[in-house]
C-alpha cells in the first residue's frame, strides 16, 4: 500500500525549532508535490505548506509565513518542514501528502496519499 512516513515531531517551548520529515514507502516522492496539513484537537485539518515536484515558489499558510520553511531533498527522495519560532498554536498532529501538484487549491485535503501524522506540542 502506497503511503507517506512523517517524524521529527515532539514535544518543544514556546520560540523552539523542529523539523519534520517525510518519506515515501512503496513509491518515490520526487515526481510529487507535497503537502503539509496540520489537525488541532477539535479543529479541521488546515494546510500548512506545499513544494511542487521542481521546489520552486513553495506555498504557505498566512499563520506560518516566516517561520516555517518547506524544502526537498530528492536525491534523499524526502521532504522537510523547518519550524521556527513556535507557538502553542501550532500545537497538533502534522501530516504529509502527495498529489501531482500544488496548484492554488494547495490548502484543501485533496490530496491522493497520506501519512500517518507526527504529533507536535508546543507548551512550556
Amino acid at each position: 500500500q502506497l503511503k507517506l512516513v512523517e517524524s521529527g515531531g515532539g514535544l518543544v517551548h514556546p520560540g523552539g525549532s523542529l523539523r519534520l520529515s517525510c518519506v515515501a514507502s512503496e513509491f518515490t516522492l520526487r515526481y510529487y508535490a507535497i503537502g503539509w496539513f496540520r489537525q488541532a484537537p477539535g479543529k479541521e485539518r488546515e494546510g500548512v505548506s506545499c513544494i511542487s515536484v521542481t521546489g520552486s515558489m513553495p506555498n504557505y499558510a498566512d499563520s506560518v509565513k516566516g517561520r516555517f520553511t518547506i524544502s526537498r531533498d530528492n536525491a534523499k527522495d524526502t521532504v522537510f518542514l523547518q519550524m521556527n519560532t513556535l507557538k502553542p498554536e501550532d500545537t497538533g498532529v502534522y501530516y504529509c501528502a502527495a498529489r501531482p501538484g500544488c496548484g492554488t487549491g494547495w490548502g484543501n485535503p485533496s490530496y491522493d496519499y497520506w501519512g500517518q501524522g507526527t504529533k507536535v506540542t508546543v507548551s512550556s
